[in-house]
């Protein structure tokens, strides 16, 4: 996943673009309508910068907070990052990190209310895809299995896509449906790479459910 600096500066590329769709053509019919449109395009400019610099500030306190363990603080500084920032890829990622935190202190349902405001507010895919897979793993804890494979229905990018199966399967386990659960397994174990630590664990749900994949595997070559 990109760094917060590379989403930021993602996100500043694609208003310059918004910006200039809109107003460029205007801007080419007189010299005062370009130099008035250059003004305000680097004052708009600025303005996004400074939007994403005191968000960055503000995203390092919620994860000082985070790391302290101090949920008053985290409660404060994520109300007040989504309050002035609702649009940075800074106050999505400060609502993920929030959400592990409230998760870790047993209040799912804070957690789940943080969650959710990312899918509502991120335009981000790879940030939608990480809230739709705790926002499962929630519903499952919770045993609301269907809620739990809702979130999954929607579409989610190629590189979520194994740890999406991944969680399927876990429901589907947890359903009582061995069959579903080892076919979703098995697609979760072929979509992730050889280097991934957690394929191991797959492989390991997979033996568990009957089918040994390394003996797949070499079977398949003969």
């Amino acid at each position: 996943m990109a760094s917060p600096l590379d989403l930021q500066e993602q996100e500043q590329l694609d208003e310059i673009k918004h910006f200039w769709k809109r107003y460029g053509n205007a801007i080419t019919w007189a010299l005062i309508v370009v130099l008035g449109g250059f003004a305000a395009f680097n004052g708009w400019q600025y303005w996004q910068r400074k939007q994403g610099a005191q968000a960055g500030v503000m995203f390092d306190q919620i994860e000082a907070a985070v790391q302290a363990g101090d949920l008053a603080r985290v409660d404060r500084a994520l109300s007040d990052i989504k309050e002035r920032y609702p649009n940075t890829t800074f106050a999505h990622q400060a609502a993920l990190l929030a959400a592990r935190a409230y998760y870790d202190k047993s209040q799912s349902d804070a957690a789940k209310s943080s969650l959710t405001w990312v899918l509502e507010k991120s335009n981000d895919d790879g940030l939608r895809a990480v809230a739709r897979l705790r926002l499962a793993a929630l519903a499952l804890e919770a045993k609301a299995y269907d809620e739990a494979l809702a979130y999954l229905a929607k579409e989610i990018p190629p590189a979520f896509a194994a740890l999406a199966h991944d969680r399927r399967g876990d429901i589907y386990l947890a359903q009582g449906k061995p069959a579903e659960a080892r076919e979703a397994y098995r697609k979760a174990y072929e979509g992730l790479e050889e280097s991934v630590e957690y394929k191991k664990l797959v492989e390991i749900k997979l033996n568990a459910l009957g089918l040994d994949v390394s003996k797949a595997a070499v079977e398949a070559k003969k």
